[in-house]
């Protein structure tokens, strides 16, 4: 797959085009969106990702193709579990619904910035050194296993993250306790001081940087191709916002995410240490030669990657609706 700069360029010039255009057009002024205006929009970017997709197809193939679909599907489904742990980051600094879009959108485009860098240095490493696809696959393993050890009680271990955090930036800033409408900074009595949206905007930001140590392994057991990574990326994180206020209450009924997303990462993580295995030039094993082992294709990972987040969100909701009373009780 080769990728030219003009692509390059004309890619990431739409990319952020498209997210100026989020914040002028929605944003800017401070608003609880409908749940029309969240579900239209969510629909178009997701619109918007699948004729990428299909442009991927028609323009290096079907197997680029392919990859494209398998980690924008990866990336969404892992988002799910962000907007969950945004859920309990919005109650914790009890954040006014009306300016919770603008924290968002700041938070996805800081989000993608450091993601890019994360990118940047994977593909270095994968073109340099194969076995870096040995680490790859052993960190998605430990994650996949944290994951459902965490899955008892999440919301205990995520506020515990945060509040560490918390205490670590009001040591370095002067901080009010009180929003001043959607600012970041605020004057009192004479000294400038940080907003808890500021406190809330690193936090979602460090957040995400803890996500990419998992997501952008993952994506790079699904392909090889930095461009595949960084726009799959991209387009999964666009419409992130709408999604986070379409989906509302849902999200605390998909019970069983947690363990489809670890089976996902554990999955891929296996299909990393056999690509490793097959490309393999350590010497202490099987003497540096490559070990014939069979890989995991493309289209056997989408199915994977599809089939489980249908299964696991059919089951939570069904176990959801068995845990309501009945209307008649």
């Amino acid at each position: 797959m080769e990728v030219t700069a003009i692509v390059w360029i004309v890619t990431i010039a739409v990319i952020l085009g498209l997210f100026i255009f989020d914040f002028f057009a929605h944003v800017r002024v401070p608003h609880a969106p409908t749940l029309k205006e969240s579900g239209t929009w969510s629909a178009v970017y997701i619109a918007i990702a699948v004729l990428f997709g299909v442009f991927v197809w028609w323009k290096w193939g079907g197997t680029s193709g392919g990859e494209y679909f398998a980690g924008y599907v990866t990336e969404k489904a892992l988002s799910v579990d962000n907007l969950f742990v945004f859920v309990i980051i919005f109650a914790k600094f009890a954040v006014p619904k009306e300016y919770q879009q603008k924290i968002l959108l700041l938070g996805i485009v800081m989000a993608l910035v450091l993601r890019g860098a994360f990118i940047a240095v994977g593909a270095a490493a994968i073109s340099t050194y194969s076995w870096v696809f040995y680490l790859f696959g052993a960190f998605l393993l430990y994650t996949a296993i944290k994951l459902i050890r965490e899955s008892d009680d999440p919301v205990e271990h995520e506020e515990e993250r945060e509040s560490r955090l918390e205490r670590f930036v009001k040591r370095v800033l002067r901080t009010s306790d009180n929003y001043d409408g959607d600012r970041l900074f605020t004057r009192i009595n004479g000294r400038r001081m940080a907003t808890p949206m500021l406190m809330v905007l690193i936090v979602i930001a460090f957040t995400d940087v803890l996500f990419a140590l998992d997501s952008i392994p993952a994506i790079y057991g699904l392909t090889s191709e930095p461009y595949i990574v960084f726009t799959a990326n991209a387009f999964a994180l666009m419409g992130l916002r709408q999604l986070f206020f379409l989906l509302g209450g849902l999200l605390d009924r998909l019970v069983y995410l947690s363990y489809g997303l670890s089976f996902i990462l554990g999955f891929i993580g296996v299909k990393l240490v056999l690509h490793a295995l097959h490309e393999n030039t350590l010497g202490f094993i099987n003497g540096g030669e490559h070990v014939a082992v069979p890989e995991i294709s493309t289209p056997l990972s989408l199915g994977v990657i599809i089939g489980t987040l249908v299964i696991t969100t059919v089951a939570s909701l069904v176990k959801s609706r068995k845990g309501q009373p009945s209307s008649t009780e």
